[in-house]
């Protein structure tokens, strides 16, 4: 029988082996949201960590040039752009992938999503059903797209990684429908590592970011906007909203952080070294709200 030092030395030679060819080398994975920001980053990261990656988004030349930073570096990834709110993206994703990974799937990171803010009393039935179809039933139909992959006894790593928001861990004035929308995602990450963990070693888990340098966070009066079915919505916060909250004061390390950095904790969450972490709440906010 192996002793505990015996243990200890067989994963660090599993760690040590797989970081010489990438952690997550000869593995497929998902990235949604993946044309900017943060899932532009997470995918680049993951594809330097050895993944084919399969870079979904809304816009397609956003989603091509996530593509083209990968290839030129010598990664493998192909980029399906579409609704992911709408079945037939989904199914379009899940089959490239599948494709890509030779018949197999390993990650999900449930990233796209934007804000259409408004307080309470003027949030329109619009407004609430368009972000909780983005941030929760979206995630949702493509992990259950995705379960022929996942509910398998290979032996081979596995894990979905969804983003939430501090909105949705402690809520936020204007944001009624993203927080709550955000929230549930908690749950729904809970219910996959209950549900796929003890028979098929399935990880899930949830990363929750505060301040971000992304187009969510920056100045509404720059003019970025996503556009959904005609809708045009602007993202941003009001540059008095920002001066009213003070800077990053509440921030012990008093700043934003980076969409890289924000990245890298969600390939930690995917990686061997997150191996026994699953259905966790990882918050990451430069120390804001502790």
């Amino acid at each position: 029988m192996s002793t505990p030092a015996d243990r200890l030395v067989q994963v660090q030679g599993h760690l040590s082996n797989t970081f010489s060819q990438g952690m997550l080398a000869n593995q497929t994975a998902i990235v949604t949201g993946a044309g900017q920001g943060i899932g532009a980053e997470t995918a680049v990261l993951f594809a330097k960590e050895g993944a084919r990656v399969v870079v979904a988004d809304l816009d397609a030349s956003k989603a091509a040039e996530t593509v083209k930073r990968i290839t030129d570096a010598g990664g493998q990834a192909v980029a399906v752009a579409g609704d992911i709110m709408e079945q037939a993206t989904i199914d379009r994703i899940i089959n490239e992938a599948a494709r890509l990974g030779g018949g197999k799937i390993h990650h999900i990171v449930n990233n796209a999503g934007f804000t259409w803010d408004g307080v309470i009393h003027k949030t329109t039935d619009k407004q609430w059903d368009m972000i909780m179809n983005l941030h929760t039933r979206a995630p949702f139909m493509l992990v259950r797209a995705a379960a022929p992959y996942f509910r398998v006894k290979d032996g081979e790593s596995r894990s979905i990684t969804n983003v939430s928001s501090t909105s949705g861990i402690h809520g936020n004035a204007g944001q009624a429908n993203y927080a709550t929308a955000k929230m549930g995602i908690l749950g729904l990450t809970k219910t996959i590592a209950k549900e796929w963990g003890p028979a098929f070693g399935v990880r899930a888990n949830t990363v929750a970011f505060g301040t971000v340098a992304t187009r969510l966070t920056q100045e509404k009066e720059a003019g970025a906007f996503a556009e959904v079915g005609g809708e045009r919505i602007a993202l941003g916060i009001p540059k008095a909203q920002q001066k009213a909250a003070q800077g990053y004061q509440l921030v012990p390390l008093r700043r934003a952080g980076t969409p890289v950095e924000a990245a890298m904790s969600i390939l930690m969450l995917a990686s061997p070294l997150s191996s026994y972490v699953s259905g966790h709440c990882l918050e990451v906010t430069g120390g804001m709200g502790i």
